[in-house]
């Protein structure tokens, strides 16, 4: 499969480049040092990143910004970063993206735990996940010729556990290697609608 994959230098889209790129393709896409830059908070970036590589048989965002902020010191425009990048760049992946996706093709979204397991300070991350989970069930009723959609709903990384643990006090962190096999499992399995959750 010919596989655009967002967010390919983080540390998610990392695992799963090096678990998919031994039988796929993998055209690598990003802010900096990738196959091709993208800004997926910006409509022109992805209309132009679509436009430069073609068709694909599969979308995988492992992207996408949320801010940390204590309820009463989050305003409108901290909210924002959540809303243009985590949710809304994330659906204009696929709203730009389906004149480009094969037969049969799929996109995978990236929600978090948040949504599930709320932590002080993650209410704008936990809005744009939850968002991202309800946009994916809606979606996959409405995909035309057989495009799938799924999202993959990390827990706390063991990569990121030392830089960003302190806000997830009392979660088991789980290694990137097995968030992976998630994106996996939904570009080249069979389901659609689906929020798969690797939590521990």
């Amino acid at each position: 499969m010919k596989i655009l994959l967002v967010g390919a230098s983080g540390t998610i889209g990392s695992n799963i480049y090096d678990r998919l790129q031994i039988d796929h393709e993998i055209i690598r896409a990003g802010r900096n040092g990738a196959d091709v830059q993208v800004d997926i908070t910006d409509e022109s970036s992805i209309r132009d990143m679509y436009e430069r590589i073609g068709n694909v048989d599969a979308v995988i965002n492992a992207s996408g910004s949320a801010g940390f902020a204590s309820l009463t010191e989050l305003t409108p425009d901290k909210n924002e970063t959540a809303i243009n990048s985590k949710l809304k760049g994330q659906m204009n992946l696929v709203l730009l993206g389906i004149p480009y996706i094969n037969d049969g093709g799929s996109f995978t979204l990236t929600s978090g735990v948040m949504m599930d397991d709320p932590i002080p300070k993650g209410s704008s991350a936990a809005m744009a996940n939850g968002a991202i989970r309800s946009f994916v069930t809606s979606a996959a009723v409405e995909m035309p010729r057989d495009i799938r959609i799924n999202s993959v709903s990390p827990g706390l990384l063991e990569e990121s556990a030392s830089r960003i643990g302190h806000f997830f006090r009392g979660f088991i962190p789980v290694p990137g290697k097995k968030v992976a096999v998630a994106y996996q499992k939904s570009v080249e399995g069979a389901q659609t609608g689906q929020s798969y959750e690797v939590y521990e």
